[in-house]
């Protein structure tokens, strides 16, 4: 099994094997989890910016955000993706600015979809995933997050278009991180949410609960500590590291 860094100072300590480098597992699915205010995009973002400093290609679906509001969200942090988009390495599929009213300047690595439109969408992802398949069959991919497609959409329609979109990536070679606020649906539904995924992250505010059945051992594996959100990102305290299992 591959890992790769997630960028996340102190995170990749905490899973580290005796048969790999601690990461994120590649070609994996995570579910970045909790209630509002945690972080969430931000280790979306952190990841994502990681992951294009060292020239890795990346597909960001923003749903909640507008793609001129993600750019000034990672500037907060000086992760400064301007270059990324003009070389192409990023590609953004933008579902919310077209209801939103905001201006949408298409171009080859930017195109806007909607949220409201689920199939317009998936059109969208497939063609961004050949997109950045085409630059190297390993990338990362950013969904943030699945609350707007909840709020426009049934549940059980969400679930369908996640599957088939966590299936394109991960088929294509992807390593996707999904962002999701607690509560937004209901109980059975986020429960069957998560079972979709083979990693699982929460955040809320103090903690980062990282759960995995994606690793080289035998079982799933839980692990524990706390973490700050910094003027430079998220940094966790490896040095209050807990394997809960």
């Amino acid at each position: 099994m591959i890992n790769i860094q997630s960028g996340i100072p102190g995170f990749d300590q905490l899973t580290v094997s005796e048969l790999a480098e601690g990461g994120i597992p590649e070609k994996s699915t995570t579910l970045i989890y909790g209630p509002p205010k945690t972080g969430k995009s931000i280790f979306c973002n952190q990841f994502i910016y990681s992951g294009l400093s060292n020239q890795e290609p990346c597909l960001y679906v923003t749903t909640d955000k507008g793609i001129n509001q993600v750019q000034r969200d990672m500037m907060d942090f000086q992760w400064l993706i301007k270059n990324y988009i003009q070389n192409q390495t990023i590609y953004f599929i933008d579902g919310i600015s077209h209801l939103s009213g905001g201006k949408f300047e298409t171009k080859n690595n930017m195109v806007s979809s909607s949220v409201s439109n689920p199939a317009d969408l998936m059109v969208k992802v497939g063609i961004g995933t050949r997109n950045v398949y085409k630059t190297s069959n390993h990338f990362r991919s950013i969904l943030d997050s699945l609350n707007t497609l909840f709020a426009f959409n049934p549940d059980q329609m969400v679930i369908r278009i996640l599957k088939a979109y966590l299936r394109r990536i991960t088929e294509a070679g992807g390593t996707g991180l999904i962002a999701y606020t607690e509560g937004i649906t209901d109980p059975k539904t986020e429960m069957e949410l998560k079972s979709l995924f083979n990693n699982t992250i929460r955040l809320d505010g103090q903690y980062i609960h990282i759960k995995s059945d994606y690793t080289d051992f035998n079982e799933v594996q839980t692990f524990e500590s706390d973490y700050t959100i910094t003027d430079n990102g998220i940094v966790v305290n490896q040095n209050n590291f807990k394997n809960i299992n």
